[in-house]
């Protein structure tokens, strides 16, 4: 991979009314065989993206290396991330997990990791815009990534006031933690969210993003997200471009592409294509979150099955 040197500021430069666009997927050997249904999909479905960049730890890069195409390339975290951050195998998990250690942050977990190589690719890409689409994740339906441009600005998810009554989850305490980093005195609790999957950004303002964590904190940004555990990128970046840059080089949208299945029993058949029936006429994808142990299978019959294959 060809590493790009890109100039860091705060305010996103003016582009083309649609930029080039990468997609970006951060996965793990576990979800392996779910990360390539995702890219069989992507082939099938999704068009106006110049290159489609999976991140991985440097251990799973071997076994990813399947999935590379011309124009799909693996990226090992130790091409992206500071070297002081190591892995080593968790002992209270007989060796099945893996903690990521230094000096400068706290013990992360992979999910940690996943989240700061989703940044960090940032300085390397050389497309305007990035969209993420995690690994458990299915396109069902064709889709030009023209649809998150307009007039040279990238899509901002936004889903408005979702956090101005009470939360099930830790979204106000990632809200909390993004003001920290970004040097926001108030609000500390930002009243929107903006996690989701299938969303993009703008690649110069994710570098200039970095840029104002590093002036402020005095460290490497890793670092300073680092120095909590509960964090969220998505919230980072959002609370970046709304309180920030003023949502320069952006324009709102709380449209979901990708209809998600956040927690709750394991899915059979049934559940399964109730949930996708579900879906809002614009959504694209579905995401079924791989901790909940849906067969893959079950998944491949289900996508086959809204192909019409």
């Amino acid at each position: 991979m060809n590493v790009a040197v890109h100039p860091r500021n705060e305010a996103p430069a003016a582009a083309q009314a649609v930029g080039t666009s990468a997609l970006v997927t951060a996965s793990y050997a576990p979800d392996f065989e779910r990360c390539r249904l995702l890219c069989e999909t992507i082939d099938r479905h999704v068009t106006g993206h110049s290159r489609h960049y999976i991140l991985v730890a440097h251990a799973d890069v071997p076994l990813f290396r399947a999935l590379e195409t011309t124009n799909r390339v693996v990226i090992d975290e130790r091409d992206i991330l500071p070297a002081w951050l190591r892995v080593v195998p968790d002992p209270t998990s007989l060796f099945r997990r893996k903690f990521w250690l230094s000096m400068r942050t706290k013990p992360l977990r992979g999910w940690h990791v996943q989240q700061l190589r989703r940044i960090a690719i940032a300085a390397h890409a050389d497309e305007d815009a990035l969209v993420y689409c995690d690994s458990d994740v299915v396109i069902l339906k064709d889709f030009d990534c023209a649809r998150f441009w307009k007039d040279g600005q990238v899509r901002l998810f936004r889903r408005d006031d979702a956090l101005r009554g009470p939360v099930d989850g830790d979204q106000k305490i990632w809200s909390e933690n993004a003001a920290r980093v970004l040097g926001i005195e108030a609000p500390a609790v930002a009243p929107h969210d903006y996690i989701a999957t299938f969303i993009a950004w703008r690649r110069d303002a994710v570098v200039s993003m970095c840029e104002r964590i590093e002036r402020i904190s005095g460290r490497h940004w890793v670092a300073a997200i680092g120095a909590e555990r509960k964090f969220s990128e998505c919230m980072i970046y959002g609370r970046y471009v709304d309180e920030v840059i003023k949502g320069r080089g952006h324009f709102l949208s709380g449209e979901e592409l990708c209809r998600v299945y956040w927690r709750g029993p394991r899915l059979t058949s049934a559940t399964v294509r109730a949930f996708v029936d579900g879906m809002d006429p614009g959504q694209v994808a579905i995401g079924m979150q791989s901790f909940i142990g849906t067969d893959m299978d079950l998944i491949r019959d289900l996508v086959r099955a809204a192909e019409g294959r």
